[in-house]
């Protein structure tokens, strides 16, 4: 969607994950899961993956591309348009409207568009009646002024003024201004900007005929991802640099690539802030899998005929870049002023740019996954709540806020084995200790043999039960967590499931 255009249809909807029948029964985007299947007690639920959201998007957004010259993918399940031209080729905005609606559904997804003056109320247009709604130009304070604050996507504030009196968009945005900013802040004033249905960032058009876009070319065509990844961030810190020079930042990026058929494809990629290189680079890879999803395995034609793949090292299949890229080049659309960032003290560059710079120097040499770092997660068990990801890799998402009842208290494990280690805990009369569907203790634990070493038990509590995934039979878990103290001066966080032992982790 472009700022300074009157109009924009916003195709949206969760790709693959939220049916038209679960809407039907209230399911919404953002909604606790539990509230979402006490609607719809059918509705399957899956972990989130943005690289697989990415690549299922893919589909939508290249629908779209065929009814419009430029899509712009504003995040996985929403892309827009600009809806000027278009409407007046297809005969107004309802006929557009309709046709994006029916193109995306005929290539497998359910979807609903809306147009209306912005995206922030295109995307709530999409989301309206049966499919979407036109909301006339002009319109789209009156249009948002019914809807709730938590649209908005801002809890806190949201919560806030629900404490003031104010319950609805339309009562936020009669309030005056100047108040709202003095009294809630910047973020404050650019949800007050949104309700009232105006742009939060207006369009900075900047004169001049400068090319910023940056390019690498491959020679040999390029037949591995990682190759093409590693290139989008060399251009991306390219990129920023030239922008910079310029006093300027990018919150609309296209990402094209050549393939050695001669092939382009090209994709929009926006996003409210800048775009750092890590982000540039996990939208290239995005690209990649979608495009590698819709084209034939490498090393064969569409006829099945078998064709060499260029610099191709009989490597696994879905690495391989189908054909070769010749060429990717990164070009911003969308120039905005820069408003600059902090930096650190008596001028010393931030330390993590640094830590990024050798961990980029590393990985060339040794791959993309040779340096991890921890992110934190939701879960109960110590070995759940921290997930590895190669630096460069945006985390699985947000820590979810639980409360996780049955989670292990503080404090934290020691050490936690990358893999369950075997274990048995006996009574006093050498009988395996066992606990009940109530949760009740066979005998009290008298010792505990790991690794064919026994040592006899000085001090336990628990047991801690956790029922998992009940809802889900592949997924199902239910364990009972104990912690345990050994003659030796050793402490163990134990855990009994479906009858057997193990150590999920170790105490200092």
């Amino acid at each position: 969607m472009d700022a300074a255009a009157p109009g924009a249809v916003a195709a949206g909807g969760r790709v693959a994950a939220c049916t038209a029948a679960a809407r039907a029964e209230g399911v919404r985007r953002g909604q606790r899961i539990r509230d979402a299947q006490r609607r719809c007690p059918e509705l399957a639920v899956r972990e989130r993956d943005t690289g697989t959201e990415g690549r299922l998007f893919e589909d939508v957004a290249a629908a779209v591309a065929e009814l419009a010259p430029k899509v712009e993918v504003v995040r996985p399940g929403l892309c827009a348009i600009e809806a000027r031209g278009p409407a007046r080729f297809y005969g107004g905005e309802e006929a557009l409207r309709v046709l994006v609606q029916d193109t995306v559904v005929e290539a497998g997804h359910d979807c609903g568009s809306g147009v209306a003056d912005g995206l922030f109320a295109a995307g709530l247009a999409a989301r309206a009646g049966q499919g979407g709604v036109v909301v006339p130009e002009g319109g789209a304070a009156a249009f948002l002024a019914p809807y709730p604050l938590s649209v908005l996507d801002r809890p806190e504030l949201a919560d806030l003024l629900r404490r003031l009196g104010v319950t609805t968009l339309g009562g936020f945005a009669a309030l005056p201004s100047g108040h709202v900013a003095g009294r809630f802040g910047a973020d404050g004033a650019l949800a007050h900007r949104l309700a009232r249905g105006e742009e939060p960032r207006p369009l900075a058009a900047v004169p001049g005929a400068a090319d910023l876009s940056v390019r690498a070319a491959f020679d040999p065509p390029a037949a591995r991802a990682e190759q093409v990844v590693f290139a989008a961030k060399r251009l991306a810190g390219e990129l920023h640099e030239g922008l910079a020079a310029g006093g300027l930042t990018c919150v609309r990026l296209e990402a094209a690539a050549g393939f050695a058929d001669g092939r382009v494809l090209r994709r929009l990629w926006r996003h409210d802030g800048r775009l750092s290189a890590t982000a540039v680079a996990e939208r290239v890879r995005w690209q990649l899998s979608a495009w590698s999803a819709g084209r034939p395995a490498p090393g064969t034609d569409p006829e099945g005929i078998e064709t060499p793949v260029p610099g191709g090292d009989g490597g696994d299949p879905g690495e391989a870049a189908w054909g070769g890229i010749a060429w990717l080049e990164l070009a911003p659309d969308q120039l905005v002023p820069d408003e600059g960032r902090q930096e650190a003290l008596w001028g010393r560059s931030p330390l993590t740019d640094r830590i990024a710079r050798a961990a980029d120097r590393i990985q060339s040499l040794l791959g993309h996954a040779a340096i991890t770092r921890p992110v934190l997660t939701g879960g109960r068990g110590p070995g759940e709540q921290v997930v590895r990801v190669p630096v460069g890799d945006l985390p699985p998402g947000s820590v979810p806020d639980g409360p996780w009842p049955g989670r292990v208290t503080a404090p934290a494990p020691a050490a936690v084995p990358p893999h369950a280690r075997p274990a048995e805990v006996v009574d006093a009369a050498g009988g395996l200790v066992a606990v009940s569907a109530r949760c009740t203790v066979s005998a009290p634990p008298a010792a505990l043999a790991i690794g064919g070493t026994t040592a006899a038990v000085t001090g336990w509590t628990g047991p801690w039960p956790a029922d998992e995934h009940w809802w889900d039979p592949a997924r199902a878990r239910r364990r009972a967590r104990f912690q345990v103290a050994t003659e030796d001066g050793a402490a163990y966080l134990l855990a009994v499931e479906g009858g057997h032992w193990h150590v999920e982790a170790a105490y200092d």
